[in-house]
């Protein structure tokens, strides 16, 4: 996917999903994420399910669309679940919508089952007028689950695959709970087997101007992000060209971002 590479800071702002997803955030801390997404004008806020309505209010008015997650973080709901909490989100006001595909049922080879769970969600999005993103959780996988899930996403059309939840905790050698999240080798492998319309979102990790420039020259078109208020005052800092959101104000000092990806 070829794209400038000189992008504008708006270019930049419309990459990224600001995540609010952290399971302690307060309604207080959720209103104050919304208000900075509708400031820097990124493409969604990306909210917990009980929050969509309260988002949908605050963001009335802006370029700024809704994103719910659902059966978030670990994918483990049943199907008729899945499209009921997507069906829910939708009417309550999210336009764009993140699921978890079911890892368990993936490693243990039940591709029939993880494409069914996915269409399903996907045929009640696209009945609303709404997008699915389908998070495969890289973490957890080998490259050759990945393979599978990019064939089943491509055959049945979602919108955008998407790395990980920033959430995919992994013990490691030394006993800590860790993640990589959007790694360089990963995010090749998707691009290179979904076909152009499918889009990558790279989620887990990207919390920088850099890293942010680093994934989108690998073709991706969107990520999840906390640090959304430094990597777009550093684009202003750094000279980036207009156009460039009117509520960006590169003088502030950046508010510690929310826990999360």
């Amino acid at each position: 996917m070829n794209q400038p590479t000189q992008p504008s800071v708006l270019d930049l702002a419309k990459m990224i999903d600001h995540s609010l997803l952290h399971p302690t955030m307060t309604d207080a801390q959720l209103d104050a994420g919304c208000a900075l997404a509708a400031r820097y004008d990124v493409a969604t806020v990306c909210v917990k399910p009980y929050y969509v309505p309260r988002a949908a209010e605050l963001l009335n008015g802006t370029n700024v669309l809704v994103c719910s997650v659902i059966s978030f973080p670990h994918g483990n709901s049943h199907t008729s679940i899945k499209i009921l909490e997507t069906e829910l989100a939708i009417r309550e006001g999210a336009k764009e919508i993140d699921m978890v595909a079911n890892a368990g049922r993936l490693l243990g080879g039940d591709l029939d089952y993880v494409a069914s769970d996915i269409k399903a969600v996907n045929d009640a999005c696209v009945a609303r007028g709404a997008i699915l993103k389908v998070i495969f959780e890289n973490d957890y996988l080998q490259d050759s689950h990945i393979l599978q899930l990019c064939k089943i996403c491509s055959d049945i059309g979602v919108a955008f695959v998407k790395t990980s939840t920033g959430y995919g905790f992994v013990k490691q050698v030394n006993g800590d709970y860790n993640y990589k999240g959007a790694t360089d080798t990963h995010l090749k492998l998707m691009r290179a087997n979904c076909p152009a319309q499918i889009q990558i979102k790279a989620a887990g990790g990207v919390r920088s101007l850099d890293d942010l420039l680093k994934v989108r020259a690998l073709g991706v078109t969107r990520i999840g992000a906390t640090a959304t208020e430094a990597m777009l005052n550093d684009a202003v800092k750094r000279g980036f060209p207009g156009p460039i959101p009117a509520g960006i104000n590169p003088t502030r000092n950046a508010s510690t971002p929310a826990p999360g990806y």
